[in-house]
């Protein structure tokens, strides 16, 4: 009887103690949540990067994966047959910030407009841990809004 006892109570110990590790910052799931709509970031350096913000962010999430995590993002362009997106990280800012731009080159020759899902593109980016230690906040910015996730 005192065996099973102190069996019963190390497992409601150890029960109890996953409750405060869920909500911590110790869960890797934990780190980033839904990306929400927010302003865009004013850099203090213009970037090197000659190619276009794109036009509309529509969609953003942070992927968790062991070695860090990947930022995949969604964009929309005003036309058809935008090329070469990218995610481009700028420095890390003062409130620990990381404001990645959505850059795409536009096309070569005048483009139709079609449907908004044909209009979309995506980009993704690998962040190590690294990386990602000081962060609290993931911005991805185009030109007209920006999305972003909290740790």
């Amino acid at each position: 009887m005192n065996r099973r006892t102190v069996v019963l109570s190390s497992l409601a110990l150890g029960l109890a103690g996953c409750a405060r590790v869920r909500d911590s910052k110790l869960n890797p799931f934990n780190w980033f949540g839904r990306s929400r709509e927010r302003e865009t970031v004013a850099l203090p350096v213009r970037p090197k990067d000659t190619r276009d913000l794109v036009a509309e962010v529509v969609s953003m999430t942070v992927e968790q994966i062991p070695t860090g995590a990947i930022v995949r993002a969604t964009g929309r362009t005003p036309t058809q047959g935008w090329w070469q997106a990218e995610l481009v990280e700028q420095p890390l800012t003062e409130d620990g910030v990381l404001v990645l731009e959505f850059r795409i080159f536009p096309p070569i020759e005048r483009t139709d407009i079609n449907t908004p899902q044909s209009r979309e593109v995506t980009a993704a980016i690998h962040l190590s841990n690294i990386v990602l230690d000081p962060v609290r906040e993931i911005v991805v910015q185009g030109a007209a809004n920006a999305r972003a996730a909290r740790r």
